[in-house]
């Protein structure tokens, strides 16, 4: 069958269509793009916000549009959280829960049958394995992800994740290596470490492990020459790790820790159970013992009940903060969350300004941080060519500075020692001077 796979939400998302797309090319299946006529399409929903529930149907009505008599298929968090919603849209054939791809294959193998849409989707929150994963190299990327961990503990009120993905879980340390090492042998310079909630791994193992624990192994046997950390929650970012990167070559000088509000009463609210104070303790000691780390977080502005004074106070406790870049969100209810129901929300076009105000924030911190490393120079991955005229080739720094160098083709996927001499629009600009690193 021609299979056109739709995605949308997070890092975990693309790494779990990845995931379903290397499956069905098993089974001899081909791919389209998403906006060409497939047979065939499987939407792989988010469900963090209405909105996202909102995209996830505007994305089924457009597969209609485009194949009348095609096969859709609904996964993702949407499907597992509400799949009696889902299986009413018009359309869907197949509403298919988390952690189910033997069903999804076996389903896409049939013929089609009339009758109402089928329904397969089991109770996440009795899941204490993860039989969906394995390494992957997303689309158009020379980094490979590698999903160690899934679920989360937490019950932040606005969040719906626990419901959709189950409690946190683990894989193996000795299959994680064992998979870093197929990756190595693939060619992959980079690996990127992802979950749900990354800095919990090895907590539910027998015996309890930990991150940095795994880390040290992997670092020990130099499988790879560069290991990459996705998002860590701050309660989840001890001593000992942050030692570690700062003396290995190998993990990269890179934290994204998710503060999510920087005014105490909001991350109360929020029920994030810690404080600014914490925070800030957090950051600092990431800086002073690693002081050329990008170190970035995920915000949330217009949170409901957030005054002008609150936002206000944020907006110059970040700014006080060393932090490098932001991922700012407007806050965006999700039925079903503590949140959705608490009073004082904030208009719309308040939130729009607030963000706004903090994304500025965030390009001033983050120009700041990449001018520090003009006439410097940094270890780059090449990747994809991105002006034809110049050569230049984008890529990444250890310390995730995006960088672009005139580079051959035969530079890419290959580290490469740059100087830096300008920053033009967000980019380093630079050349190469050593080929290759390591």
């Amino acid at each position: 069958m021609r299979i056109a796979i739709a995605t949308l939400g997070c890092k975990i998302n693309q790494y779990d269509s990845s995931v379903i797309r290397e499956r069905l090319a098993q089974e001899d299946h081909s791919f389209v793009p998403v906006d060409g006529e497939a047979d065939c399409y499987i939407i792989n929903t988010c469900t963090v916000t209405d909105r996202a529930d909102w995209e996830a149907r505007q994305l089924i009505r457009r597969a209609k549009r485009l194949n009348p008599d095609a096969r859709i298929a609904v996964t993702g968090c949407y499907a597992q959280v509400s799949p009696e919603e889902v299986a009413r849209l018009p359309g869907v054939d197949l509403v298919v829960g988390l952690n189910r791809l033997d069903d999804l294959v076996r389903w896409i193998g049939r013929s089609a049958a009339d009758g109402p849409p089928e329904i397969i989707v089991g109770d996440v929150r009795q899941e204490r394995q993860i039989p969906v994963w394995g390494s992957k190299g997303l689309p158009e990327h020379t980094r490979a992800f590698l999903k160690i961990q899934e679920g989360c503990n937490y019950s932040c009120t606005y969040c719906i994740i626990p419901a959709a993905r189950g409690r946190s879980r683990s894989i193996r340390p000795e299959e994680v290596l064992d998979q870093m090492r197929f990756l190595a042998r693939q060619g992959f310079v980079e690996i990127v470490l992802t979950g749900i909630h990354l800095g919990s791994y090895g907590y539910d193992s027998s015996p309890r492990t930990s991150l940095t624990a795994m880390l040290e192994k992997a670092i020990a046997e130099r499988i790879v020459q560069r290991l990459r950390l996705s998002s860590l929650d701050p309660r989840e970012v001890p001593d000992e790790l942050l030692d570690l990167m700062a003396r290995s070559d190998i993990l990269c000088p890179h934290l994204h820790i998710c503060a999510q509000a920087g005014n105490d009463r909001i991350l109360k609210e929020m029920r994030r159970n810690y404080d600014t104070a914490t925070y800030r303790d957090i950051l600092v000691r990431a800086r002073e013992k690693l002081p050329d780390a990008a170190l970035g977080s995920d915000i949330i502005v217009g949170f409901p009940g957030e005054t002008e004074e609150e936002f206000d106070r944020s907006l110059e406790f970040f700014d006080s903060l060393p932090l490098t870049y932001f991922h700012v969100f407007p806050y965006s209810p999700r039925r079903g969350t503590s949140a959705a129901a608490f009073p004082n929300p904030v208009p719309p076009a308040v939130k729009k300004e607030r963000a706004r105000k903090m994304r500025a924030l965030g390009t001033k911190k983050k120009n700041r941080f990449g001018q520090g490393f003009i006439r410097r120079e940094v270890a780059v991955l090449v990747e994809a060519a991105v002006e034809r005229e110049s050569g230049a080739h984008r890529g990444y720094s250890r310390n995730y500075l995006p960088v672009l160098v005139p580079a051959e083709r035969d530079q890419i996927n290959h580290e490469v020692r740059v100087a830096v001499e300008a920053l033009e629009n967000g980019w380093l600009r630079g050349k190469i001077v050593t080929d290759p690193v390591g």
